[in-house]
């Protein structure tokens, strides 16, 4: 396998035919000097474009090079001026995109239901987002192409194959009918066919990784659809390496990315974070992102465990933007003095969130990310604790403490997976629809399902375990939540009943009657070393940010949770990430507030400094000899009482990162 480099570009082409004179400003000397000077150490380059057009010298398929190229040697040169910088090119091509296959091929389009072609991005016309059907005889014509780039290129110089556009669509084309029926599936059933669509997806990634490499056997290999998840996690085999797509102001957002990372991160593969230069999304020509947000976005990768990849598209005239560079270079200036401290980090997680990705009812493929994981990333990254995002299928047992945030569907396998763990000394926090059992009291939770609450919004009553910096006055859980019934469990924290709901001809003021004083249902339940909440709390904090339901699981996992890993008395803005790297511990620290300026994205203009931050760091045994910033290697003060050292960060400007060894 080659090294990953951990300061790529991902160089788009996607350049119309309507274009004259395409690459005539092109100079290889000049383009892989400009990268080289922006830190740069990967390039990912084009042989095949969204359009349908190569840019290289194919013996293939001469006819579809693009008709307005002046240099047919383009991708040749790039990879010749690159690899004389050691800098790397994998090449890219697209795969389900292709405006010329559109055109000229419109039975090897995916349709739906209907007979209609499908578009997922329902772009207005003219677009080239017609989905292709890779069951049809494209995929004969794909192999042909990638066989012709890597010929031409000559295999010793193929660094990687990047593959862009594979998801599973609800195709009903002919070919996908027929191959449906040999295997016994009913072609009338939308879950069959989405079923089909993702076995024929893993099929076909099989069968290319192989088609690779027989021809180029040290080339890197990535199929990209915008986005890591269990979904994917059984073709992950046919993968070199992980590519995190995660545009946030290209409508991937700023809580995409540390969702994703932080499952990617344990399926055994080196990952990639991909941001963009963009202001908003890819080909926004002429725009620049903030420094402080591509900042951000990078240095949030180092701390997630990932390298680094800025998406850029070049000019048709094939020069690189002189003003994208120095910001790029900038960033990857110091990005670059950081990796030593960051390549090959594993997360000191304590805490396991088990995604609901994997729970997803069949057929609802494209749900995205579940705004309970959403809540719970939030809480806990505000929070200051140390987690990873899991599936059920992997290791619980190295965390201390694993989330099942509301949506965590009850089946047999999960429950005993869950059993199996608490007896083994695990401690669960668990929340509204996240393994019950509505068939019986049987229960992790020492609690009896009775149904969803009467009331759509009632309150919680705060006390000295669960809501102990509250005032103790009712507080309202704006989304409804489920009715139980303690078995075995200690109810820590009541319910508390309103007047009436908002229905019918009752109703009161704008929203929802007040509290009636009347102690109704648990809200949170211990039993043992598992607690429960019988409100959708993560969801709840996802869609109003209601501090108190932050406050709540902070209680219930602090009685779970003693020996925390990393505090700190700053604000809740302060990002932490605790890593071992070799045999020193890395905290990442990043302060960087995200702010929805204009209509339709959030991003980040100014670096706030926060000064004398003071952190404490739970050494569980382990005695600390030296603490010092780096990569500055700048000593720090610091004191050491049993478990716990403590000391003082002077400055934190945006990324500041400090090694305990």
């Amino acid at each position: 396998m080659s090294e990953i480099r951990q300061r790529q570009i991902h160089l788009d082409f996607h350049t119309s035919e309507y274009i004259d004179s395409v690459g005539e400003l092109f100079d290889k000397e000049e383009f892989a000097e400009r990268l080289e000077q922006a830190n740069v150490n990967s390039v990912t380059c084009f042989s095949r474009c969204h359009h349908g057009w190569l840019y290289y010298p194919s013996k293939k398929f001469p006819e579809l090079i693009h008709p307005k190229l002046k240099n047919h040697n383009l991708l040749l040169e790039q990879i010749e001026a690159c690899h004389k910088r050691n800098i790397k090119v994998p090449i890219y091509t697209t795969v389900q995109w292709d405006g010329r296959v559109m055109r000229e091929h419109p039975e090897w389009l995916s349709v739906d239901e209907n007979g209609n072609y499908i578009d997922t991005q329902h772009v207005e016309w003219p677009h080239f987002y017609y989905t292709i059907c890779i069951n049809s005889g494209y995929r004969a014509f794909f192999k042909d192409q990638l066989a012709d780039v890597i010929e031409v290129v000559g295999p010793d110089n193929v660094d990687g194959i990047f593959m862009d556009i594979l998801f599973q669509v609800d195709c009903k084309c002919e070919h996908c009918q027929k191959k449906m029926k040999e295997l016994g599936m009913d072609v009338e059933s939308k879950k069959e066919r989405l079923r089909y669509s993702n076995m024929m997806l893993n099929e076909f990634k099989e069968e290319i990784t192989a088609f690779i490499k027989e021809r180029a056997p040290k080339a890197t290999v990535f199929y990209n659809s915008s986005h890591v998840g269990p979904a994917s996690k059984d073709s992950f085999k046919d993968y070199s390496h992980l590519e995190l797509e995660s545009l946030p102001s290209g409508g991937w957002g700023y809580d995409h990315f540390p969702a994703t990372s932080r499952y990617a991160r344990n399926l055994g593969k080196n990952i990639i974070g991909m941001t963009g230069k963009f202001h908003t999304y890819w080909g926004d020509f002429h725009s620049l992102k903030n420094k402080a947000a591509l900042e951000f976005e990078c240095f949030s990768m180092l701390a997630f465990g990932a390298g680094c990849s800025i998406g850029d598209q070049l000019h048709p005239s094939g020069k690189l933007s002189e003003g994208a560079y120095d910001l790029i270079g900038q960033v990857y200036k110091s990005v670059k003095e950081k990796e030593p401290y960051c390549v090959n980090a594993k997360s000191m997680a304590q805490i396991a969130v088990i995604t609901p990705e994997e729970f997803y009812p069949e057929g609802a493929y494209d749900l995205g990310i579940s705004p309970s994981l959403i809540g719970t990333v939030r809480m806990l990254q505000e929070l200051s604790y140390q987690f990873d995002i899991i599936d059920s299928q992997m290791d619980l047992n190295k965390y201390k403490v694993v989330i099942l945030p509301d949506c965590i569907y009850h089946n047999e396998n999960l429950e005993k997976v869950m059993k199996d763990y608490i007896a083994q000394g695990g401690c669960v926090i668990g929340s509204y629809d996240s393994c019950i059992n509505k068939n019986g009291s049987d229960s992790i939770y020492g609690v009896a399902y009775k149904g969803e609450s009467e009331y759509y919004r009632e309150f919680v009553m705060p006390n000295n375990v669960i809501g102990k910096d509250l005032p103790k006055e009712e507080h309202v859980m704006y989304v409804r939540g489920y009715d139980v019934e303690v078995e075995e469990a200690d109810v820590i924290m009541d319910k508390i009943s309103p007047y009436f709901n908002r229905e019918g001809e009752k109703f009161c003021s704008h929203q929802h009657t007040p509290s009636k004083g009347v102690k109704g249902r648990p809200a949170v339940t211990r039993f043992g070393n598992v607690i429960y909440f019988s409100h959708p709390v993560f969801y709840a904090y996802r869609k109003n940010a209601a501090r108190w339901c932050k406050l709540m699981v902070k209680d219930a996992l602090e009685l779970l949770l003693p020996d925390k890993l990393v505090s700190h008395n700053g604000p809740s803005t302060l990002l932490t990430a605790l890593n071992k790297v070799e045999n020193r511990s890395i905290l990442h620290l990043l302060h960087y507030i995200t702010e929805k300026r204009s209509e339709d994205i959030y991003t980040i203009e100014d670096v706030i400094p926060l000064y004398r931050v003071e952190i404490k760091i739970h050494t569980h045994g382990k005695e600390i000899k030296n603490v010092q910033l780096v990569p500055e290697k700048k000593n720090i003060e610091f004191s050491q009482k049993g478990n716990v050292v403590t000391f003082v960060v002077d400055k934190i400007e945006g990324h500041t990162m400090v090694e305990l060894s």
